[in-house]
């Protein structure tokens, strides 16, 4: 048996049927294309994040081998899996790690939080500050990662901190909105770090027009960015310029390498044809990149993160080393 069977045997063992070997991953993305993962575990609290860290550092540490590779799905709406899947530990984050509470303008919601909830529960609280999240489809772990935004702000504008589990070793701590080392669409925190929780703080709106500004920001995301499969921006801005424009310009509307296609409507979405392929996704991204670069001679690197690729692979697509 080798040492990831051993892997997915054990957390089959410890989690039983919320433990799936070989359970689509691709699937559970916003592209809806890809393989799947080694084995695929739902977890619904912060003690069972604890008992799979642990449970993969021992596993390393028996043989001397470095642990399985590891990573959390959240709502996959930033996220392309390879054909091939990913040969690893895929961590899915249940409803028990998605509360959300507020005590006057501190909030705390878990990773597995739906940012548009967050969004509708902050404004129906009277509090001001993070209408921008009813747009976007992903969660907050995953958004304190990325450093997501949009409509002018960030997470960075809100965070506190956050309650994080390191896979790698188990550990449970805390760490700092300044030691999350906020960028643009990025952060200090790794693929094995999982956020438990984040405190937010914010603050009232004297307004009262924060469903006016739900209502407005969902609007505009539906005149201006396409529907169907896709995983939102595919490239970061560069600065003082925008993706979308220089995709534009570029002559690429439209562009599409096998069952993928650059968006008409938004030129930094890639639209998945149903049933399509990854791969060719990571191919159109490569081609953009090329012919953007010598349209412009800006070089576009992905927000999007690739899983389970070849490294040369994912790297022709912008995935920064």
């Amino acid at each position: 048996m080798s040492p990831l069977e051993q892997i997915v045997a054990a957390l089959v063992h410890e989690f039983g049927p919320r433990a799936r070997p070989g359970a689509p991953l691709g699937a559970l993305t916003t592209y809806r294309v890809g393989g799947s993962a080694a084995v695929l575990v739902t977890v619904e609290s912060a003690d069972e994040l604890v008992t799979l860290g642990r449970l993969l550092a021992d596993s390393g540490a028996a043989d001397g081998s470095d642990p399985a590779p590891v990573m959390v799905i959240g709502r996959g709406s930033n996220m392309l899996v390879a054909d091939a899947g990913f040969a690893g530990v895929a961590v899915l984050l249940g409803e028990g790690l998605g509360s959300i509470s507020v005590d006057g303008s501190m909030v705390v919601a878990g990773g597995a939080a739906a940012l548009p909830v967050v969004a509708r529960r902050t404004v129906a609280a009277g509090l001001g500050g993070f209408e921008w999240a009813v747009g976007v489809p992903g969660t907050i772990g995953g958004a304190v990662r990325m450093n997501a935004g949009g409509h002018g702000s960030d997470m960075s504008r809100s965070v506190v901190g956050v309650r994080v589990v390191d896979l790698r070793t188990g550990e449970d701590g805390t760490m700092s909105a300044a030691a999350l080392e906020f960028g643009y669409r990025s952060s200090a925190l790794r693929a094995d770090q999982v956020v438990v929780d984040c405190t937010l703080r914010l603050e009232p709106d004297p307004t009262g027009d924060g469903d006016q500004l739900l209502g407005d920001i969902v609007r505009w995301r539906r005149e201006h960015q396409p529907g169907g499969s896709n995983a939102g921006s595919v490239f970061t801005n560069p600065e003082g310029d925008s993706a979308g424009r220089l995709i534009d310009a570029a002559g690429l509307k439209g562009f599409r390498v096998g069952s993928a296609a650059v968006s008409d409507k938004h030129a930094n979405f890639i639209q998945a044809d149903q049933g399509g392929s990854a791969d060719h996704i990571a191919a159109l991204m490569a081609q953009i990149r090329q012919r953007v670069l010598a349209s412009s001679g800006i070089d576009l690197h992905a927000e999007t993160h690739l899983v389970g690729f070849d490294p040369a692979v994912a790297a022709a697509a912008g995935v920064p080393s």
